[in-house]
């Protein structure tokens, strides 16, 4: 097969096209607009949240999220060493600093008794903690259950990076609803997606409104241009609304696509010695964005490596899981609390192509080219 298989490309087609050109036909092509509008109150409904604030990306919404936390120079957001970088960058941009916290082996996720220990640590060094911000890996959410409890003991507000999560759940309740507030992203690879995008959700009308002032420059509602604060430039536009509009509208279709991708890894791998599908314990409640694999090096005798070089030579894209943020150089200077589980994650953990958009013969070719690695390698 000649074409490149990747972990999670763009699922769009016929419903998609058909809304982008009914947006660019309405005459909204400036930013904001009836389907802004619409996109923010559909994602809102299906959370279950009363706002939605639809921004540039995912990390604009951390970025805006973190502020109206009043996140500052000199202050301290605690958060999860197993993530992308963005979720630290957003916390840079205030000039607040990260403090890392290790996760758990069986999920990736935060650490809820390193998070308590880590205030704790805080606490005592007399540090202000503006704000806690898990990160709900590879579409799984995170312990919100002692998250938020540890966090209202510390007193705490939570900003859930729900980035990757949209359509999971944590005990019934959807990802995306938990804290003062929560940011989903809607990138290319993203489980839905506006080409680039995000959205900041909350029940609280003054935060929302906070982040949507931010985010149109902090113009005042005046008829000149008035600005008493620092704004962004960091609003959706009409276009790529209507493009999530209809995405949204395929979300539990596309989850469904991924669980059957999820299903078939986890049927060829429970036949191979040393290789698992990484979470998989209660992912009934995960959307599965992304499916990961562990591999025991001693048991298989092949290390991740050597198996993602064996799939890039068949142009099948696969990746090392997030590799810590306590690890990346321009972050390494700042403390946490880390057990080394992340680390141990990022050297065993390989994630494979996931997305809602292979094709059968895609799904066959590539448990075919894995199947005749493993063979080959006994």
């Amino acid at each position: 097969m000649n074409e490149r298989i990747y972990m999670s490309s763009p699922d769009v087609g016929e419903l998609e096209e058909e809304a982008v050109l009914a947006a660019m036909r309405s005459g909204w092509i400036a930013p904001l607009g009836p389907d802004v509008d619409a996109f923010e109150a559909k994602l809102a409904l299906r959370i279950g949240v009363a706002h939605g604030v639809a921004l540039s990306s995912g990390t604009s919404a951390l970025h805006l999220g973190l502020l109206t936390l009043g996140a500052k120079p000199g202050d301290v957001v605690v958060t999860s060493t197993m993530t992308f970088a963005a979720t630290t960058n957003a916390i840079m941009y205030t000039g607040a600093e990260p403090y890392f916290i290790d996760c758990l082996p069986e999920t990736g996720n935060m650490d809820p008794e390193l998070l308590r220990r880590g205030l704790i640590r805080l606490a005592e060094e007399g540090r202000r903690v503006a704000a806690i911000l898990p990160v709900d890996l590879l579409g799984k959410a995170a312990d919100y259950t002692n998250i938020l409890a540890i966090a209202d003991e510390f007193e705490v507000p939570v900003l859930s990076d729900a980035a990757e999560s949209l359509g999971a759940t944590h005990k019934g309740t959807a990802a995306g609803s938990f804290g003062a507030a929560s940011v989903f992203s809607f990138n290319g690879n993203k489980i839905m997606t506006t080409s680039g995008g995000g959205m900041l959700m909350t029940d609280d009308a003054e935060f929302a409104d906070h982040v949507r002032y931010l985010a149109t420059q902090a113009r005042q509602p005046v008829v000149h241009y008035e600005h008493a604060d620092v704004g962004y430039n960091y609003r959706m536009s009409n276009l790529l609304a209507a493009l999530g509009r209809a995405q949204l509208s395929r979300l539990d279709e596309m989850i469904a696509k991924r669980r059957t991708v999820r299903n078939l890894y986890k049927e060829l791998f429970s036949r191979i010695d040393g290789v698992e599908v990484f979470g998989v314990e209660g992912d009934e409640e995960d959307n599965v964005w992304l499916t990961a694999i562990s591999i025991d090096e001693s048991v298989t005798g092949f290390s991740p490596d050597k198996f993602a070089s064996a799939l890039a030579r068949q142009n099948i894209e696969s990746r090392p899981i997030w590799k810590p943020m306590h690890l990346q150089p321009v972050f390494s200077r700042f403390q946490g609390e880390i057990s080394g589980v992340a680390e141990q994650l990022f050297r065993t953990n390989l994630t494979l192509p996931s997305g809602s958009a292979l094709k059968p013969t895609q799904r066959e070719f590539v448990l075919d080219k894995i199947s005749a690695f493993i063979g080959g390698r006994k």
